[in-house]
């Protein structure tokens, strides 16, 4: 399909390699396409994994979208790729000079979850890291390649255990360029419940007030703690992650707007296209020409 067609969205689960341990994989930018194709999926299309992935980027740049942000990847660079965001290569990745880290959200143990600030939301730019920091991810990233490839070397879950740590101290040492702090205390267990109350039930309810009453909080509460955490409202919080699956709707189906609409929980379509325009002045037919290079009918 052309390059401005219509791409519909490819949940992506986690499939372990023949012969790699579960949970984490290393794996060489340049056979990404390959390896894609042999599992049936298209490696240049818009595709939503459901897994962490750690991109490094060596001598040659590297261009993706992530949610509709655009990332040239400079040599060097890093970015992590959180389970559940819309990627898409825009670089011929056969040629790309990288290596990409693939692991499952409960491969870590919490102890490193909670020192990496790991629980949303997450940061989502690239990295550069210099001197120090540069290096030892280097290192790290080489240690865990070897540590991947030498599976015989120990028993099965000896080297998961190996993968494990190796994989902490990679994200711990990206924790550390990204300067992120994890959120403590009541404000940030209340947002965690929330985050995943909407990423489950966005398509469902945009009322906080019915958030509130599913958790168990008042949401008084619930807007306190999203605000000291993101900065938003729970209200302004709430729309923004809609309006995300709109955009990712518009932009990577063929479904009318009627049906996104539907799908999103607008009983009108016109409340869609009110909801979407008041935060993009645009319509939805005007957002989805955009994307794809065309003119606005």
């Amino acid at each position: 399909m052309g390059k401005n067609g219509h791409h519909e969205v490819k949940d992506l689960p986690y499939t372990a390699t023949v012969g790699a341990p579960a949970g984490v994989e290393v794996v060489e930018l340049s056979g990404l396409a390959a390896r894609a194709l042999r599992h049936g999926n298209d490696p240049y299309a818009p595709l939503r994994p459901a897994f962490h992935q750690l991109i490094a980027v060596r001598e040659r740049s590297l261009r993706l979208a992530v949610d509709f942000v655009e990332h040239e990847l400079p040599p060097g660079s890093w970015l992590w790729i959180r389970p559940g965001q819309v990627q898409r290569f825009g670089t011929d990745i056969r040629d790309a000079d990288g290596a990409i880290v693939v692991f499952q959200s409960g491969f870590l143990p919490p102890a490193t979850v909670e020192a990496a600030a790991m629980d949303p939301p997450f940061q989502q730019r690239p990295l550069l890291p210099t001197g120090e920091d540069a290096e030892a991810l280097r290192h790290a990233l080489e240690h865990l390649a070897f540590e991947f490839g030498a599976m015989a070397s120990l028993p099965l879950a000896s080297h998961v255990e190996v993968l494990r740590h190796l994989v902490s101290v990679l994200v711990l040492r990206l924790a550390r360029v990204l300067g992120g702090q994890p959120h403590e205390g009541t404000a940030g267990e209340v947002f965690r419940r929330l985050y995943e109350a909407v990423e489950r039930d966005h398509a469902v309810t945009r009322r906080v007030e019915d958030y509130a009453g599913s958790l168990g909080y008042s949401a008084r509460t619930l807007t306190r703690a999203t605000r000291a955490v993101t900065g938003m409202s729970a209200k302004q919080y709430i729309d923004e992650r809609v309006l995300l699956e709109a955009k990712r709707l518009l932009q990577h189906s063929r479904l009318p707007a009627k049906t996104v609409a539907d799908r999103l929980g607008f009983a009108d379509p016109s409340d869609f296209s009110k909801f979407f325009r008041l935060r993009t002045r645009m319509t939805p037919g005007a957002f989805r020409a955009r994307t794809l290079g065309r003119p606005a009918s």
